[in-house]
């Protein structure tokens, strides 16, 4: 068993098929999966029901099969959904499943990563398992030897329809006068999105609807720029009003402006807060509180609390962010990436069709004041400032701690390193330099041997400054 530990992560399942997962491992994660659900919730087998969802990858199905015979073979009743995005997995423990109440959900996924990867995403009570809980069913799934002569009840259910009309009553038509080009790429939102975003009223234009796990097309990444090509070109090419695209499991969203530009994270999560925000002062409810990470530009965190919300900052990854939506009754989070959570009229989990569905009535709304405007527009605040891509800095994961170590005490004793004086240096993941005209920011890679880093000022000057002092005394620190 010993070849399948690096495959437990921080929040999930991930390895490559057939050397650090396959089906002898999902077959027992599932027995131990069954186990660990009857002991926090303190039921029988025979009493859950666990769901199951997979992605479009070519090994997807043998895995969920293979889940699937774990979980069965232990006495647990499951509902196999078959093809569908991780969002219809957690879906499916909020609304149920064909009138039955969902115990916990099992999505076998490995997101954006290259095709022979794949993984499992777990949930228990309406979240996602985190790195302690998945250690547990590790411990448990190391000590299984062989399967349980239980048999529990096996059925079919596709809640993608079910999903598509709980939509469909949320939004109604908002979506007329609106037209949107869609990339799927090849994932599994292809199977979801277009129809319903139809079904809204919206004008779309698809590519690469069609799911297929070799991803002929490009990679299911929207964080990376180079997978935006095609739907950058088209978005331009058919005078829409925006671009959605999405990862390979549906639950990270990338938008595209009408100039063909990619929006990131941040200010896509700016644009959903000022809505929500406006939303509040007009119906004279309570400010909302929205949660980013700390690789997000300054903008967002002034600007929400200049519109009168409450901008909190937290560690980097959706664990995190969950959990500090719960721990402050936040109603809006989002990172970088696209993972964007809905607390304000929806469940608070990361789904990428929803909030597809957000952005659609965002500029439907603007667009019956002024049927000149466009998604740029709301823009503007971030026009402020020059923001960098994010910088990826190799280091073996034995020195990062070390390196952080010696940056930091560097910086104490040298505030004036990088030419300006820092204000601020903030702790809370990795190192967030705060200087009077902008920010350096380095971080630890939560799943590789680098360094992230990224740099915001009032000039492009300055911030490229920034990222040449940081990564030369980097650099100098890790060659001792």
């Amino acid at each position: 068993m010993e070849k399948y530990s690096s495959a437990f992560g921080k929040n999930d399942i991930r390895g490559i098929y057939n050397e650090t997962i396959d089906e002898n491992l999902y077959t027992k994660v599932g027995q131990a999966f069954v186990k660990y659900v009857q002991k926090k919730s303190g039921k029988t087998p025979e009493q859950l029901n666990l769901s199951v969802c997979r992605d479009a990858r070519l090994h997807s199905k043998s895995l969920s099969d293979a889940l699937i015979k774990g979980l069965v073979s232990e006495g647990a009743n499951v509902i196999d959904m078959g093809l569908a995005p991780t969002p219809i997995g957690y879906y499916s423990e909020f609304a149920g499943v064909n009138g039955q109440k969902i115990d916990g959900a099992l999505i076998v996924t490995a997101s954006h990563n290259p095709p022979k990867y794949n993984g499992l995403k777990m949930t228990y009570n309406h979240q996602s398992l985190n790195e302690s809980q998945i250690q547990e069913v590790k411990e448990i799934t190391f000590g299984i030897d062989k399967l349980s002569d239980k048999k529990g009840n096996l059925k079919e259910y596709n809640l993608i329809k079910d999903y598509q009309n709980d939509m469909i009553n949320r939004f109604g038509q908002i979506g007329i006068g609106v037209k949107v080009v869609v990339d799927s790429a090849n994932a599994t939102g292809g199977i979801v999105a277009p129809q319903l975003y139809r079904e809204l009223g919206c004008n779309v234009v698809e590519l690469f609807s069609e799911p297929d796990g070799s991803f002929p097309n490009h990679h299911p990444n929207p964080s990376d720029l180079k997978t935006l090509d095609v739907i950058r070109k088209k978005v331009v090419e058919e005078k829409a009003d925006l671009g959605i695209a999405f990862d390979g499991d549906s639950d990270r969203i990338g938008i595209i402006d009408s100039k063909g530009n990619a929006v990131t994270g941040d200010k896509l999560l700016l644009i959903y807060a000022k809505d929500i925000i406006d939303t509040a002062k007009e119906n004279n409810t309570p400010m909302p509180k929205v949660v980013s990470e700390v690789k997000c530009s300054q903008v967002l965190y002034d600007k929400i609390n200049e519109y009168g919300g409450e901008a909190i900052m937290c560690k980097t990854g959706h664990g995190f962010i969950k959990g500090k939506m719960k721990e402050t009754g936040a109603i809006l989070a989002g990172e970088m990436s696209g993972h964007t959570f809905f607390k304000d009229r929806y469940y608070g989990f990361d789904d990428a069709v929803y909030a597809g569905c957000r952005i659609i009535e965002i500029v439907a709304k603007h667009k019956k004041q002024d049927g000149n405007f466009k998604v740029e527009n709301l823009l503007k605040p971030f026009e402020e400032v020059f923001s960098s891509e994010e910088v990826r800095l190799s280091c073996p994961n034995e020195l990062k701690k070390p390196t952080l170590e010696a940056f930091e005490k560097l910086l104490n004793s040298n505030r004036d390193l990088f030419g300006e004086t820092i204000k601020d240096i903030i702790t809370l993941d990795g190192l967030r330099i705060i200087f009077d005209d902008g920010f350096a920011l380095i971080r630890q890679s939560n799943t590789e041997p680098v360094f992230t880093l990224r740099f915001e000022a009032s000039t492009q000057e300055l911030t490229q400054k920034y990222e040449n002092t940081m990564v030369s005394t980097i650099n100098n620190i890790m060659k001792g």
